[in-house]
């Protein structure tokens, strides 16, 4: 992908995002906190699966 258009596309997602945080402060939070839990999550089975590897 050309430069010119990932720098393009960089910057419309970050327009659209804080668009979508200062239209709606709530659905953006709920929306991090739904990835967090995801992230949290998969760390922790990770973590999990490694521990009984070495029992």
């Amino acid at each position: 992908m050309p430069p010119k258009i990932k720098t393009a596309l960089i910057w419309i997602i970050a327009i659209f995002l804080v668009y979508a945080i200062v239209t709606s402060p709530d659905r953006a939070a709920d929306a991090v906190q739904a990835v967090w839990d995801i992230i949290v999550s998969a760390f922790s089975s990770f973590a999990r699966f490694f521990e009984n590897l070495t029992e």
